[in-house]
């Protein structure tokens, strides 16, 4: 069995939402508990960087770029973590990676999960010229 169980992932128009969700089944409560866990995506071409975090005691850091619109949250009896995300951009598009990171630093990650977000157009209208 996995050590990180990602879900959640897909395909959606701009604007729309996804949520994210990271279980942790063989990972006993109190180092759940313990680890900063959180979220690192990597896009077309660029860097894995960081999306959101929360850190032991329940603080929370985003990115610049998804503030306002992600939300990070954990459910520790469920020893979950997921990443709620709103009004997404097509540039939010990449891999998402769950990762628990021990307070010795030791990083665990998730296989990762694909999230694609296209541009959103409109019905279209026809227009018709006649002579």
């Amino acid at each position: 069995q996995a050590q990180l169980v990602e879900s959640g992932g897909g395909s959606v128009q701009a604007g729309g939402s996804l949520r994210l969700s990271c279980k942790a089944p063989r990972t006993i409560l109190s180092t759940f508990i313990s680890n900063t866990l959180g979220w690192y995506r990597q896009g077309p071409g660029k860097e894995r960087e960081l999306v959101a975090r929360i850190i032991p005691g329940g603080s929370t850091n985003y990115a610049d770029s998804v503030k306002g619109r992600f939300t990070i949250s954990k459910d520790n009896t469920r020893k979950t973590i997921y990443l709620q995300m709103d009004d997404l951009k097509d540039e939010d598009t990449g891999v998402y990676y769950c990762n628990h990171r021990t307070p010795s630093g030791n990083d665990k990650w998730g296989n990762g999960n694909q999230v694609t977000v296209s541009e959103k157009w409109g019905q279209g209208t026809q227009v018709t010229v006649s002579s």
